[in-house]
């Protein structure tokens, strides 16, 4: 298997493959060469005059299966002046630009978090702040007033739909389309509120950012996440509901019966179009009927976690709101606990699944939450007895948050708790950073299963490696995650930087229905700041993807086409990881 992979790799090729963005004068620097053979070569690094400033000799590095082919290191690090336009050179190859400067990752940081402002709903995005004309575009889901999906799905289930109808207005769009999710809205805006808290509050503060809400007094960071969280909030079922659902049924497959609950309290999983509309579709152009669908325990439990960490970071900026969150987290809580096995299997047309088959990782950061924010004695009692008490779960994904909630316990929990998770992490952290030493692209991941939106995983490695960095003060981790943020912006055998418009061989044609000027060139190509969801070997289920299979080693699959969903996507659940781990890079 590994040499039929390694077979897969272009033949004949030398490139040079670094970190797009740059490096700070101290950190460590490592670039690969991908070269047809495994004789060492000559490198130089190049000014922007061409006046050489640094030479070596490449290490070639043992055959790895991930990459295809042949890689060698190139060891940077005695390239400490600061300077833009440096290049690496082996004979008449160049890599692309890099920077040396302080705080590299600074700009990246603040277009990683203006692409949330990119993708809100129900209000206009205005070119002053979206950063040009060009991404500016009319409200759109204004005044989002909707009730439940009724009819058949698309396995033949016919859902009786509800009495009742929300409005839901606001919220980001969650990826490449329309829909948006509560359960992927959890983790992301999880994600944003935790670097506010790992920060102290010091990410981001007023003003730092465009966006409309700047000058409130406020960090702009918790402005941004409030829109989500106030989406959130909007997605509940009214106290008193009562709905036919399926109960206890996690297998899409079979048919389903439905049973009246008591649905007050839960969360409705997400709201959507009834069909898949096409690209390129401006989202105030969207011609189709907007749906919520069914209610479930993962949602509902997202809804708990995320409005009791909310209720715990407003309590002293806005008390009432604070409230509001706290009251919903809690009544969500009972809702969940009364209904423990509402999963989302129905099978709809126009918006993805987010299926989840076990929820106890989300009662588990649920309570952790909830215990962090009010230390009721119960939630505690739930912690403990939850079976993610003693196990972490591998770094965070919008299925598994059972990471999440010990990242909650390890900086706001009580001595015991807090020590518990803490080790629990750095255990992981260790782990993850022991990986490295067997990847030619020295990334803290060494597996050859390359997932959906792989980047993102790789990224939230990285958040649980700087936690790590700080608890035990040891650099190890530190450089772990700088790995990780060298491979997104480029040291990948694709060569490619993951995020638009940082570095010079960046993502042009994600897959996007408002960024497609692939598609159409009257639509804008993407802002700065978006993230692929990079190289997918598991999932190969668009007809661009399809073409790939069993031709691509696993780091390799994948194209920048806006077609190619498995592999080109943009998501808030990736976009935030990269705010966090940018925003602490340079810390």
């Amino acid at each position: 298997m590994k040499a039929a992979l390694l077979l897969l790799a272009a033949q004949g090729e030398l490139a040079i493959d670094v970190n797009q963005l740059g490096f700070a004068p101290d950190a460590p620097k490592l670039a690969i060469a991908r070269t047809p053979d495994a004789a060492p070569r000559d490198w130089r690094v190049e000014d922007a005059a061409g006046k050489t400033m640094l030479a070596g000799k490449t290490t070639p590095l043992p055959a790895d299966p991930r990459a295809g082919g042949h890689q060698q290191a190139i060891d940077l690090s005695a390239l400490t002046d600061p300077g833009k336009g440096y290049r690496i050179r082996i004979g008449d190859a160049a890599s692309a630009a890099f920077a040396v400067a302080p705080q590299p990752y600074r700009v990246l940081a603040s277009d990683a978090l203006a692409f949330f402002y990119h993708q809100r709903a129900g209000t206009p995005i205005l070119a002053r702040h979206a950063g040009g004309a060009q991404w500016a575009r009319p409200a759109a889901h204004v005044g989002e007033r909707v009730t439940c999906f009724a009819g058949k799905d698309q396995r033949g289930n016919v859902w009786p739909g509800c009495g009742h109808t929300l409005d839901v207005t606001g919220g980001w769009y969650d990826a490449g389309d329309h829909g948006k999710y509560v359960v992927n809205g959890g983790i992301a805006t999880w994600t944003l509120l935790n670097l506010h808290e790992w920060t102290a509050g010091a990410a981001f503060p007023d003003g730092a950012q465009s966006i409309p809400e700047a000058g409130n007094r406020v960090s702009d960071l918790l402005d941004e996440a409030r829109y989500e969280v106030e989406f959130l909030l909007a997605m509940q079922v009214p106290q008193g509901t009562t709905m036919q659902l399926p109960v206890g049924q996690n297998d899409p497959a079979k048919k389903l019966t439905f049973t009246a609950v008591d649905a007050g309290g839960m969360a409705h999983h997400k709201v959507a179009d009834e069909r898949w509309t096409s690209i390129p579709m401006r989202p105030d152009r969207d011609p189709e009927a907007r749906r919520l669908y069914p209610p479930s325990t993962a949602a509902t439990l997202n809804l708990a976690a995320v409005a009791a960490q909310a209720a715990r970071i407003w309590r002293t900026i806005d008390p009432a709101f604070a409230k509001k969150c706290l009251d919903a987290a809690t009544s969500a809580w009972a809702a969940a606990q009364r209904n423990p096995q509402l999963f989302a299997v129905g099978d709809f047309t126009g918006s993805g699944g987010y299926g989840d088959r076990d929820v106890s990782d989300e009662a588990f950061w649920a309570a952790a939450e909830l215990y962090a924010t009010t230390g009721d004695p119960r939630f505690a009692t739930a912690v403990d007895a939850s079976p993610h008490a003693g196990r972490l779960g591998g770094e965070p994904s919008w299925a598994s948050v059972a990471a999440l909630g010990h990242a909650t316990l390890a900086i706001g929990s009580d001595a015991q708790r807090r020590d518990r998770s803490r080790a629990l992490i750095v255990e992981a952290a260790d782990r993850f950073e022991r990986e490295r030493g067997d990847v030619a692209y020295r990334i803290p991941f060494a597996g050859e299963r390359y997932v959906w939106g792989s980047t993102s995983n790789l990224l939230n490695r990285a958040m649980l490696l700087r936690m790590a960095q700080r608890w035990t003060g040891e650099a190890r981790f530190g450089a772990a995650a700088g790995d990780a943020l060298d491979y997104i912006l480029g040291r990948n055998p694709m060569g490619t930087s993951y995020v638009s418009g940082h570095g010079e061989r960046a993502l042009q044609n994600p897959h996007h229905r408002f960024w497609a000027r692939q598609a159409d060139p009257a639509y804008p190509g993407p802002p700065p700041g978006a993230l692929s969801g990079g190289p997918n070997n598991s999932n190969m289920g668009d007809p661009v993807a399809e073409k790939l299979k069993g031709k691509c080693a696993p780091q390799r699959c994948w194209v920048d086409d806006i077609g190619a969903f498995t592999m080109n996507e943009v998501a808030i659940n990736w976009n935030a990881p990269l705010v966090w781990v940018a925003t602490t890079a340079d810390s």
